[in-house]
């Protein structure tokens, strides 16, 4: 993910305490962000996510693991990257980290572009995705939606993304939906 480096650029890294009480390693790349040039890409709206799912009947709800981490950086960009260590060490990141002004428009877009052929089936949010089915052509909508999280899987072993199998839901007739929960029924609350 990544190595040492000789670049003549450097951001501050420092660690941060994340509210579980484990530490999280944060780069400052403020220098580096006021001189990138804003990638226009819009954020999916739940609205429109919810709609696109609508009169659907079964779900499953796919998590990318470590989503940044997944994109290669550009061999050109890599240097840019370089961060230093309070012990004086010097690393450059071989794929996307966090803190970069354009890393979610980026990592959005790459995901947008990948599941765009499916999105009769197919919503994401980053790096969350959204399998939905319903009943069509005679089928049933659970017939329907054994090939469609198969199709997913296989774009994504296609493309080197992988799932955290942990956090993924198949075959389901609710799922968890950006803070709220989607099912047969339309949308709910989460009650926590």
């Amino acid at each position: 993910m990544v190595r040492e480096s000789k670049s003549p650029h450097a951001s501050p890294t420092f660690c941060v305490r994340k509210p579980n009480g484990k530490w999280r390693m944060v780069h400052a790349f403020n220098k580096l962000n006021a001189a990138t040039i804003p990638a226009s890409m819009p954020i999916p709206r739940k609205d429109v996510l919810q709609n696109n799912m609508a009169g659907c009947t079964v779900f499953s709800a796919l998590d990318m693991v470590d989503g940044y981490y997944q994109l290669p950086m550009r061999e050109s960009d890599i240097p840019l990257t370089a961060v230093s260590t309070p012990s004086g060490m010097l690393w450059e990141w071989l794929v996307m980290p966090q803190g970069l002004s354009n890393a979610p428009a980026t990592f959005n877009r790459l995901v947008t572009q990948l599941f765009r052929p499916m999105r009769q089936f197919v919503q994401t949010y980053f790096d969350d995705i959204f399998v939905h089915s319903r009943a069509s052509e005679g089928k049933p909508a659970v017939e329907a939606h054994l090939g469609h999280p198969r199709e997913v899987l296989l774009c994504m072993r296609e493309n080197r993304l992988y799932a955290n199998i942990n956090k993924c839901i198949f075959g389901a007739e609710e799922i968890p939906f950006l803070g709220c929960f989607l099912g047969k029924d339309g949308v709910r609350a989460d009650p926590e």
